[in-house]
């Protein structure tokens, strides 16, 4: 069994006790994090050699329709990670699951020549794992997964890679 230690740093959010984590869940945006039972890998499907920074994931998105990011976490090639909404906040990344996932994406998912493929570098390697760890220990009853593996969703080769076998 997984054991909470807290205070725990998700993102940028401090979560200091599982108390704090519930406070202020309203209905409509947020979720309770009984509800959270996916953690859904994305890759930007941005090619592996050109720059795509969080600036430019916001204009997109809200290009889109969004307010911002629809996804919670975004990291960078060099292992940089932003946060683009609450931890328990609904997202919008990958329908008909945002009510009970955290979307997580990583900049690349295109070779130089525009291909599918996972272009991750060791430092986002590294850092996903990382966050992965840190929201199973927030979510133990959360699977992961990519975009691809999730029913329903926009068919798409998004992450470009097995989540689950890599980070599950």
């Amino acid at each position: 069994m997984i054991q909470e230690v807290y205070p725990m740093t998700i993102g940028e959010e401090l979560v200091p006790s599982e108390r704090q984590l519930l406070a202020g869940v309203e209905a409509g945006d947020s979720m309770h994090p009984e509800q959270v039972r996916y953690l859904i890998l994305h890759c930007s499907a941005t090619r592996c050699d050109r720059p795509y920074t969080a600036k430019q994931l916001i204009r997109d998105h809200k290009s889109r329709g969004f307010r911002t990011a629809g996804y919670h976490f975004y990291v960078r090639r060099d292992g940089t990670m932003t946060q683009h909404r609450r931890l328990l906040e609904v997202g919008a990344h990958c329908r008909p699951f945002n009510r009970c996932s955290i979307g997580i994406c990583y900049e690349g998912g295109l070779d130089p020549s525009g291909h599918p493929a996972d272009t991750r570098t060791p430092q986002q390697t590294e850092r996903l794992s990382r966050l992965f760890q840190n929201l199973r220990r927030l979510f133990p009853q959360a699977q992961i997964r990519g975009h691809r593996d999730m029913p329903g969703a926009v068919p798409k080769d998004c992450p470009c890679l097995d989540a689950q076998r890599e980070f599950g």
